[in-house]
Formats: structure tokens, C-alpha cells, sequence
């Protein structure tokens, strides 16, 4: 089950090899599940209930963003501690970062179940959509802890040299996702409550099997007991406080992708109604694909640069940044042509060329596809900084792009240009937050000469 790395010797590049590829495969295939999920949604139930899928979208995303703060935050620090030989405190950061994000996530569970019908409005539900977008709710939210788990214990099993296996813990739950959906929503005709609950059978899977290997002893990092007395009770608070630190930037960058998709939902139901929000729900199946593939650089380059600074070797954390670089800027690139070339192809994959959401989501695709590069070099940007302890240049980068400016962007560009302009927010933003970032890095060059 564990694989043969050496985060201190082994060459940067073979390691870099051997961490992406189970890394992207397994995003790979949570990029499936979720492509599945709004073909079927799509094809199976209709324009929409894809439209209502999206209103609701945001809840994932702060969800997974809360599973992803504690996990780089706790893989940060952990990989530090065992850089220096300190075993038992990496395990105790390991066990308090699951305890906490999942006690976080229940009263985040509970405050939407019990506010149900004001949250689907405040995320911009039209009435029209209102009942679909409750029905979705109210069987996905209460297993959204499952899913905090499954992406907070992909970080704790790559660093404990077992990134085959995290993947497997990818891979298995999307399998099931597919399955369980066609079944759910074509042969039984469950509608949105089928799709709810395939996705969250998915989940329910991934995380057992993360839990499966953190209760076993006889791996490196495992789970184990928390003392209870004040003085341990301060320390989780203080060290949680630092992973949450360390980790904010990863949150926030869920949480922008979910501030993108609540602007964008109100702006294209101002501008073109439902059928707007429709080809905009494309888009943003599409874009946490595309994120989640860039996360998967950052995440398997964050080991390779958390630990080697922890040891001081700054060359192995420069020759990882740039690996990681070049990946995402080819990334992009291919991308955005295949996003150029197959835009139709692509929209029909999700709704029927009949739907007048399928020619505005053609029509707006290889717009909104044309930030992809700039949105790579960000995201591995900000995982460099959180891996190097640096989390304030970090923060004020997700802040400046997922913030500040997708939301100036959306003010302003539709103004300014139309639809194309409300496609084109999100690119936009990215690149002006991509020249903050080059500022940044060229300071840091004059600084060390």
C-alpha cells in the first residue's frame, strides 16, 4: 500500500512524477464524478434541475474548502514535524485537524438543513427553481461531512507516502457515482433525490476507506489519542489555529470558485433568466474540473516543498515550484484549445442542442476558457506560499481573484460589453490577479540581489 518515497533525497523530478500521477488521476476521477453527475442531471431530469444543481453548488464548495484548509494546514505542519524526526506531534496534528473540521462541518450541516428554503433564495433560486433546488438539498447536505473527510485525508495519505492509494480512494467513489446515477435517475426515476443521493453514497465510500487506513497503527501517520485536560485543550486551539492559518487560502479558493458561481448565477438571471443560468451551470461543471487538475499539481508539489523547507534545501523547493509551473501553463493551454475547437460538443454533452441554454453555453465557453492559463500559475502559486509558511501572500492573492475582483469584473464587464462580458469576468480577474502575483515574485528577486 506504501509507496517508496524519500521527500529529502529522492530527485525532485521523479518525485514530483510520482506524486502527480496517482494525484491527477484520482482528480481525474473526481472530475468524472462531477462531470457525471450534470450529464445525467441534465439528459436525465432536465434544463432545469441542472440550473437548480447549480444554485446549490456553493454549499459543496465551502464544504470541500473547509475539508481543504485543515487538510494543507495539517499536511504543512505535519510534514515539517516529521522532517525533524517529531513522529507522534505529525500524528496528533493529523487527529486534531479530522476532529475539528468534522465537529465544524455538523453545525454547518445543521444550520443549512434547518434554513433550507432561505438559503436557496439567498443563493439567487428563482421560484421557478426553488422546489427542485430544496429536494437537492435536503438529500446531499447531511452527508457533507463524508466529503470534508475525503478531501482533507487525501493531503494525510500522499504525505505518508501512499498517493497510489489516495488515489484509489478517488477512484472508487466516482465509480459508484456513475453507477448509482444512471441507475437512480434512468432506471428508477428518482429525479434530483436519486442524484443527491448517488453523489452522496460516493462520498460515504471515500471517506470510509480514508478512516481504513488512518486507524491503522502501522502506518507512519495514523490516528491517536487526544488528551482531554486544559492544557491539551489549549494546544489543539493554538495548533488548529495555525493549520486554519495555513490553510485559509485553500478555503478561500473554494470559497471564490462559489463566489463566482453565486455572482454569475444572479448576473445571467438579471441578463438572459433561467436559460442563462442553465449555460452558465456548464461552465461551472467545467471550471472545478480545471481546478481541481491545477489543485492536484499544487497538492503533489506541497509535500516536496513543505518538507524541504523544513530542512532548508532551497534549490529542491525551487526546482518543485517550477515543475509545478510548467505543468499548469501546459495544462492550460490545452485546455483552452480543446475548449476553442470542441465548445458544441462539449455543451452537448450536458443538454440537448434544443434547450436555448445549449447555444448561449456554446457560445460563451471558449470566453470563459480563456483564463485558464493565468488561473493555473495562481493556484500554484498560492500552494507554494502556504507549503513555505509565507500564508499572507497567499491570502491576498485568493482574496485579490476570488474576491475583490470576480466581483468588479461582474459589476462592470456586462456594463461594459454585454454578455461576452459576463463570460469573460472570471478570465479577466484571473489575469489581473496574475500580474499581482508577478509583482510579487519580481520583489522577491530584487530583495535576494
Amino acid at each position: 500500500m506504501k509507496d517508496e518515497i524519500d521527500f529529502g533525497t529522492m530527485e525532485v523530478s521523479t518525485l514530483f512524477r510520482k506524486l502527480l500521477i496517482p494525484t491527477v488521476l484520482g482528480m481525474i476521477f473526481s472530475a468524472i464524478f462531477i462531470i457525471t453527475d450534470g450529464i445525467f442531471v441534465g439528459k436525465g431530469i432536465g434544463s432545469d434541475a441542472l440550473a437548480a444543481v447549480n444554485i446549490t453548488a456553493p454549499l459543496f464548495l465551502v464544504n470541500t474548502g473547509i475539508g481543504l484548509m485543515f487538510g494543507i494546514g495539517a499536511s504543512v505542519v505535519a510534514s515539517i514535524h516529521l522532517s525533524h524526526g517529531k513522529v507522534k506531534v505529525a500524528r496528533i496534528n493529523v487527529t486534531q485537524a479530522v476532529v475539528v473540521s468534522s465537529l465544524l462541518v455538523i453545525a454547518y450541516i445543521l444550520f443549512i438543513l434547518l434554513n433550507a428554503e432561505k438559503v436557496a433564495l439567498w443563493l439567487g433560486s428563482s421560484p421557478r427553481l426553488l422546489p427542485l433546488a430544496i429536494e437537492y438539498m435536503h438529500w446531499f447536505v447531511p452527508f457533507l461531512a463524508f466529503s470534508t473527510l475525503l478531501s482533507s485525508g487525501m493531503f494525510f495519505l500522499r504525505l505518508d507516502g501512499s498517493p497510489n492509494y489516495a488515489m484509489v480512494c478517488n477512484v472508487i467513489p466516482a465509480l459508484i457515482n456513475i453507477g448509482l446515477d444512471y441507475y437512480f435517475i434512468f432506471e428508477l426515476g428518482w429525479g434530483m433525490f436519486g442524484a443527491a443521493l448517488a453523489t452522496s453514497l460516493g462520498y460515504i465510500v471515500g471517506a470510509l476507506m480514508i478512516l481504513v487506513y488512518l486507524f491503522q497503527p502501522r502506518h507512519e501517520l495514523h490516528f491517536c489519542k487526544i488528551k482531554w485536560s486544559m492544557k491539551s485543550l489549549r494546544l489543539t486551539i493554538r495548533n488548529v489555529g495555525y493549520m486554519c492559518r495555513l490553510g485559509a487560502s485553500s478555503f478561500l479558493c473554494e470559497a471564490a470558485i462559489a463566489t463566482m458561481m453565486f455572482a454569475g448565477n444572479y448576473v445571467f438571471i438579471r441578463y438572459l433568466g433561467e436559460d442563462g443560468v442553465a449555460a452558465y451551470s456548464i461552465a461551472c461543471y467545467f471550471f472545478p474540473i480545471v481546478f481541481m487538475v491545477y489543485n492536484a499539481v499544487a497538492q503533489s508539489a506541497q509535500p516536496i516543498l513543505s518538507y524541504n523547507y523544513g530542512v532548508g534545501h532551497r534549490d529542491r523547493v525551487r526546482a518543485a515550484f517550477r515543475l509545478a509551473l510548467i505543468t499548469v501553463v501546459s495544462c492550460g493551454l490545452l485546455v483552452f484549445i480543446l475548449t476553442l475547437l470542441f465548445a458544441h460538443p462539449i455543451t452537448e454533452m450536458f443538454i440537448s442542442s434544443e434547450y436555448p441554454a445549449h447555444h448561449i453555453a456554446a457560445e460563451g465557453l471558449p470566453l470563459f476558457a480563456s483564463g485558464f492559463v493565468f488561473f493555473g500559475i495562481n493556484i500554484v502559486s498560492i500552494g507554494y506560499f502556504q507549503s513555505v509558511e509565507r500564508d499572507r501572500p497567499a491570502m491576498a492573492i485568493t482574496l485579490l481573484r476570488g474576491f475583490v475582483l470576480v466581483l468588479i469584473c461582474f459589476a462592470v464587464l456586462p456594463l461594459c460589453w454585454g454578455v461576452p462580458g459576463i463570460w469573460l469576468a472570471v478570465p479577466v480577474s484571473e489575469l489581473l490577479t496574475f500580474l499581482f502575483v508577478l509583482t510579487i515574485y519580481c520583489r522577491g528577486i530584487q530583495k535576494t540581489h
